[in-house]
């Protein structure tokens, strides 16, 4: 999610000793590799499609894994948020490792957030974007620009685990970081509200279960469209590839008015964002976004497999368990 500024710190404070002990009792064997494999990243899912720790799915009913039911703090944790959950998880950045600079391109998370909770972290480890680096102490809770390009470094030798939380967020959620401060802002006059573990606070949450659109709307795709463009350097093609979008919105208007999302209609969509793609790939040659990204590449992964379902249909998601 684009943010107007690199970092944000949400005025929450938690008890970190107390979540690494409940995570130091789910044991070793329930974490995971780093789905893509990157050396010295492991992860540990909490929220996934149909709770199912294995699943690490986009689209579907995200529930609370059967490790996440067992941490009564964690839930608390996340439930504090006041923020409509998506796929959430423990992510563990060995000693001596790090996180690849990179931007988050794919349409999931376009609208959506990563909340931050540093649970076993050094004042060393460092975490950069665009260019500003910051230490996120112990039981913080963080937003920061997923847009931009970013890091993660840890150069000590114990490992960093933070809680890692994908959101739409929710009006709570935006309520609270309106109160939030800015990396560079000072600390003097603003507080973060502790919350330490309490029996009856609540640790109930919702969770998506619309993720991922079957057909996308003509309104949707001309919000995607746009902000690519805008967020476009000057080129000499800029102008050619903002009437080959201009068309295509068009073009989605008249099928969205004709089929809407139904299943015979599917067809007509794909085929016309393709020979959109195969026009606009010559003319966004050398484009690029202003986070240094390939305007073609990042068009392509945030949007040519959202836009329409892919034959079939995305995996269905397992019926939803208990999270009370």
């Amino acid at each position: 999610m684009k943010l107007p500024v690199p970092f944000l710190q949400i005025p929450l404070l938690f008890d970190a000793d107390v979540l690494a002990a409940e995570i130091e009792a789910l044991g070793e064997s329930v974490w995971k590799p780093h789905p893509q494999g990157f050396a010295g990243n492991s992860m540990l899912p909490l929220v996934s499609v149909g709770g199912d720790p294995d699943d690490e799915a986009f689209s579907g009913d995200m529930r609370p894994t059967p490790h996440l039911q067992r941490c009564r703090y964690l839930r608390q944790v996340i439930a504090s948020f006041g923020a409509t959950i998506g796929r959430t998880r423990l992510m563990r950045l060995a000693g001596q490792a790090e996180v690849a600079r990179h931007t988050d391109q794919g349409y999931y998370w376009v609208e959506r957030m990563r909340i931050h909770v540093p649970i076993v972290t050094q004042p060393t480890v460092q975490f950069e974007c665009d260019g500003i680096v910051i230490n996120m102490a112990p039981g913080e809770c963080w937003i920061f620009d997923t847009w931009r390009q970013h890091r993660v470094l840890n150069d000590a030798t114990r490992s960093r685990i933070h809680l890692v939380c994908d959101s739409v967020g929710g009006a709570a959620f935006w309520d609270l970081a309106a109160h939030g401060r800015t990396h560079d802002a000072p600390r003097d006059g603003w507080m973060a509200r502790r919350l330490g573990p309490d029996a009856n606070a609540p640790a109930v949450f919702a969770c998506e279960t619309q993720n991922i659109p079957t057909v996308m709307t003509p309104w949707e795709l001309n919000q995607h469209l746009s902000f690519l463009i805008a967020e476009t350097l000057p080129h000499p093609q800029l102008a050619a590839l903002q009437s080959a979008v201009m068309r295509l919105v068009r073009q989605w208007k008249g099928l969205w008015a004709q089929y809407g999302d139904a299943p015979e209609g599917r067809p007509q969509f794909r085929a016309a964002f393709d020979a959109f793609a195969a026009a606009a790939k010559p003319q966004a040659q050398g484009v690029t976004l202003r986070n240094e990204m390939p305007f073609f590449q990042v068009l392509m992964v945030m949007l040519s497999r959202a836009v329409v379902a892919p034959a079939g249909g995305y995996v269905a998601a397992k019926p939803p368990g208990e999270y009370a």
